[in-house]
C-alpha cells in the first residue's frame, strides 16, 4: 500500500497513467517545438524599448521615460542572467537540474529586488508609477512570446 494524501481517493487515475511511446513522443515534440529562452529575452527587450519610448512620448518628460526604462531593465537584466544560466546547464540528474533552476530563480528575484531598491539613487526624478509600468510590461511579455511562437502545428482531425 502506498502512502497517498488523505484527500486523494481516486486511485484509478494513477493506474490509468500510460507513458508515451517513442512515436507519440516524437509527434508531440514536432507539434510543440522547444522555445528558445533567448527569443523570450529578445521579445522582452523589444517591449522594454517600446514601453520606455511610449512613456516618454505620452508624458513629454524624459524622467518618466528613464523611470519606465529602468523598471523594464529591472525585469530584463535578471531574466537575461537566468537565460544564460539555463543555456549553459549541462544535462544530469533531474534533482540537480531542478535545484539549479530554483537557485538561479532565487538569484533572479534578489537581483530584481536589489535593482528596485537602488532605483531612487540611480534614476533622477524617479516616477514610481512609470517604473512599475515598465517592470510589469516586461515581466508579462513572455506570455506574448509563448502565444505567438512560430512552429506550433495544429492537429488535423
Amino acid at each position: 500500500m502506498t502512502n497517498m494524501p488523505a484527500d486523494f481517493d481516486d486511485e484509478d487515475e494513477v493506474e490509468d497513467f500510460k507513458p508515451l511511446t517513442a512515436q507519440e513522443a516524437s509527434v508531440w515534440r514536432s507539434r510543440f517545438p522547444q522555445v528558445s529562452v533567448w527569443r523570450i529575452v529578445v521579445v522582452q527587450a523589444m517591449a522594454a524599448v517600446v514601453v520606455t519610448l511610449l512613456s516618454w512620448l505620452v508624458t513629454g518628460r524624459a524622467s518618466v521615460g528613464w523611470s519606465a526604462g529602468y523598471g523594464a531593465l529591472s525585469a530584463l537584466v535578471p531574466t537575461a542572467l537566468f537565460a544564460r544560466a539555463l543555456a549553459k546547464q549541462q544535462p544530469d540528474s533531474s534533482g540537480a537540474a531542478m535545484a539549479r533552476i530554483f537557485g538561479w530563480e532565487l538569484v533572479k528575484l534578489v537581483l530584481c529586488i536589489a535593482m528596485l531598491v537602488a532605483a531612487p539613487k540611480l534614476v533622477p526624478n524617479l516616477s514610481w508609477l512609470a517604473l512599475l509600468v515598465g517592470l510589469i510590461v516586461v515581466m508579462k511579455t513572455y506570455w506574448i512570446a509563448f502565444l505567438v511562437r512560430s512552429g506550433v502545428r495544429k492537429t488535423e482531425a
